[in-house]
């Protein structure tokens, strides 16, 4: 937060995305803190490629880690954007936090055990998501990376509502039953996804690919397809998605 404000310069990645001071910062204090947390359990960092290698295969334990997802949320002074934090196990995220320091609030969940809510340090409070309403579904999408499957199923839906919002608190709405559908049909890599996937289903959601498979972990190149997050499992979400669809 000592950074927000403008406080520090950005600069250009290989892929043109912004990086901050506090990208490196959050980075740097991350590895530092979860290094040795559980012994010969490595941390991948989206500003380490050379971390990255460590995740290929998705079969061993790991941290994978977003120091900074939301960057241009950052950069613009929204509040919305997050530090995710993720425990890998067996190509799965089997721990999950999603801290979103402007708005001092933190998402987390644990495979098994439930998901959680904390807000301004107050005890956490449980959280699940919701049955879904298939003639009023609120739908989350991003501020800034909607892609033309997004328009399509609201164009499919009888009254939907659409809450826009930065980073992985897209997910979380779904967590904490606020909202009921997100697609996300612009790339994503594993570590924009993996804490919040998490929060998801450990709150009784699901975060799947299109063609109906949990999103999993470990590819060649670690970037996810086409996600749709869902907290109704009852929903007919793929109707959604094709002519003809409710």
């Amino acid at each position: 937060m000592g950074f927000y404000g403008g406080n520090g310069g950005v600069v250009l990645k290989k892929d043109a995305s912004p990086l901050t001071a506090a990208d490196a910062a959050s980075h740097e204090f991350l590895v530092e803190h979860l290094t040795g947390l559980i012994a010969g359990t490595p941390v991948v960092s989206e500003e380490s490629e050379e971390s990255q290698a460590h995740a290929v295969d998705g079969k061993g334990r790991y941290w994978l880690i977003d120091p900074l997802d939301g960057t241009k949320e950052f950069i613009k002074a929204t509040n919305e954007f997050t530090v995710n934090v993720a425990l890998m196990e067996g190509g799965h995220p089997v721990l999950g936090v999603v801290h979103a320091p402007a708005l001092e609030l933190t998402y987390y969940g644990l495979r098994d055990s439930g998901a959680w809510r904390q807000i301004n340090g107050q005890p956490p409070v449980p959280i699940s998501t919701r049955r879904a309403d298939a003639a009023r579904l609120s739908v989350v999408a991003s501020k800034d990376h909607a892609g033309p499957l997004v328009q399509a199923m609201l164009g499919r839906m009888a009254q939907p509502t659409l809450q826009s919002m930065g980073s992985s608190l897209k997910f979380c709405l779904v967590a904490e039953g606020k909202a009921d559908v997100y697609l996300r049909d612009l790339p994503t890599m594993e570590w924009d996804t993996a804490a919040a996937q998490c929060v998801v289903e450990s709150a009784g959601g699901s975060v799947c690919s299109l063609d109906g498979r949990p999103l999993g972990y470990g590819k060649p190149d670690l970037r996810n397809p086409a996600i749709i997050t869902i907290g109704d499992a009852r929903l007919d979400w793929a109707a959604l998605l094709q002519d003809g669809g409710a």
